[in-house]
Order: C-alpha cells, then structure tokens, then sequence
C-alpha cells in the first residue's frame, strides 16, 4: 500500500496494489474508488483532502 499527498492539488491517493484500473467509481463528489477487472479495490482518490481528512499525521498500525 502506498499514501501520497499532493499538497499543490490538496489530494490524496491511497494505492492498494498495482493491479490495472478497470473502472472509476464516485463515492460522492470528493472521492473517486479505482477498481479492477473483478471489482477489487486497487485505489482510492481523495480531493479537498484536508478538508475531509487530517492528513497532517498519518499512520500505520498492522494489527496481529
């Protein structure tokens, strides 16, 4: 998985795997779910990030 900010355009891409994007979906008018050939996730745009998120801390936590 791969995060990364764009602060010029205030967007942020979530990346879960490098499969190829079949069909982009809107979530609502801010944020957009790329998917695959079989509807998995590959994904996801955040626009107006700080807005919606606070994307000053992030992180990461692998649960056992």
């Amino acid at each position: 998985m791969k995060v990364k900010c764009f602060p010029g355009t205030d967007t942020l891409l979530v990346t879960f795997s490098d499969r190829e994007i079949a069909e982009t979906r809107d979530v609502n008018e801010n944020v957009l779910v790329e998917l695959d050939e079989v509807g998995h996730l590959v994904s996801m745009t955040i626009e107006h990030a700080r807005q919606q998120t606070d994307v000053r801390e992030f992180s990461c936590q692998l649960a056992a």
